[in-house]
């Protein structure tokens, strides 16, 4: 799922370096959380927070998406040195993709045995 905001720069979002592990995003994103509490803090401003921080890790732990907002970002971060003309088009979420390596077993069909009814004790 793509961020909603993209506009903000999302690892600003979670307070890591662009060049950060899955890893340490993942640690970032886990600080947020207990920081914000959405269980225990129920306010328009921390739910709003919150939703940034869930969309901005929801983009960035996703190897895919985070190559295409990385190339979209590095686009605008060069903007900021070059006032060319700016064509605006629109970014499309990349697609998923689901890479198998090795075998792939189906699994075993799904076998009952008798069943054997005793009646309740009274």
């Amino acid at each position: 799922m793509p961020a909603r905001d993209q506009g903000g720069d999302l690892y600003a979002v979670l307070g890591v370096e662009p060049s950060a592990t899955a890893e340490v995003i993942t640690s970032a994103f886990r600080a947020r959380v207990r920081e914000l509490r959405p269980d225990t803090r129920v306010d328009a401003v921390t739910a709003e927070r919150f939703g940034e921080v869930r969309s901005a890790y929801e983009t960035l732990r996703d190897p895919v998406l985070r190559a295409a907002y990385d190339q979209t970002y590095q686009r605008t971060a060069g903007r900021a040195y070059d006032p060319g003309p700016v064509v605006a088009r629109p970014v499309r979420s990349a697609p998923r993709y689901l890479v198998v390596l090795g075998v792939v077993r189906p699994e075993p069909p799904l076998r009952a045995g008798p069943v054997r009814w005793e009646p309740a004790s009274r």
